[in-house]
């Protein structure tokens, strides 16, 4: 039997991610870096010779950095698990794994209380709570459907994700000014953050408003996407707990190696944390 990327094996994997508890937003990524390997393909079979040679030209162009390309070739490791061919799977480039964070990523408080101030000058009140709830909660953008007047009366909201079932406890501060909103808004029950439609809100649509808002609070934009909020939340609830494992339980993590990745410092941080060091007379 031929090793072909077929449409139908593209829809069947698709299937099966979703089944896997995958999101929207992973999904298309897989899919996308999938047809990155049919563009170079070109309708021709699939050989171990010629996924070295594809993973040789993905660091000969000089396009993409190593995680990009480590990233390639796992969503195409999997696959090829899926569809049983896997004579084809090649190992991914081997790199000390990165300690800090880049400098240009990282959003400061600072930054994060601009921004919710801006968006409030601005009469961007629902924008301005979004941002709020996120980072004072840690969820995923796509969670945002769970904060409901009636978890905000309780205290605590609980989570369905990726066929997991997490409970958050809500701070103080965020049910108070979830309730002066839902007040605002006259919102009687339900979720609390809905598009015009009453659908969830949606993540591109945020992220838009996102980018507007960080020009007009003069705040890198490349600093500014709903993600980032989850970053800055899972930092600062660590400097105060000093324990990964209730970080990883409130962000939903399964392995708290993944949770290690949001609290990486910066090169600044950890210069500056060295500085308090005195073992030099």
């Amino acid at each position: 039997m031929k090793r072909i990327m077929t449409e139908q094996a593209m829809k069947s994997f698709r299937v099966w991610l979703l089944h896997t508890g995958k999101g929207v937003a992973t999904i298309q990524k897989y899919l996308r870096d999938l047809k990155k390997l049919e563009s170079f393909l070109k309708g021709t079979e699939i050989t171990k010779e010629k996924m070295l040679a594809y993973k040789k030209m993905l660091w000969d162009c000089g396009e993409y950095k190593i995680s990009s390309i480590n990233s390639f070739l796992v969503v195409a490791n999997r696959f090829f698990k899926f569809m049983g061919w896997y004579e084809n799977i090649v190992a991914t480039y081997q790199v000390q794994e990165e300690i800090f964070r880049s400098d240009e990523k990282v959003l400061t408080e600072e930054e994060y209380k601009k921004l919710i101030k801006i968006a409030e000058q601005e009469g961007k009140r629902k924008l301005g709570m979004m941002i709020q709830t996120l980072g004072n909660t840690g969820i995923r953008i796509s969670e945002l459907k769970f904060i409901t007047v009636e978890a905000v009366t309780q205290g605590e909201a609980v989570i369905y994700n990726k066929g997991k079932i997490r409970t958050i406890l809500l701070s103080d501060e965020i049910i108070k000014v979830l309730k002066e909103y839902i007040k605002e808004e006259k919102i009687i029950s339900g979720a609390i953050f809905l598009s015009k439609r009453g659908n969830p809100v949606d993540r591109s649509n945020v992220s838009k408003q996102l980018k507007a808002l960080a020009e007009k609070a003069k705040v890198d934009k490349k600093k500014v996407f709903p993600h980032n909020f989850r970053h800055l939340f899972a930092h600062c609830f660590y400097r105060v707990c000093n324990d990964i494992v209730k970080v990883a339980a409130l962000l939903g993590h399964s392995n708290t190696k993944t949770t290690l990745n949001y609290l990486k410092t910066t090169k600044q941080e950890c210069r500056e944390m060295l500085n308090k060091i005195q073992v030099i007379c």
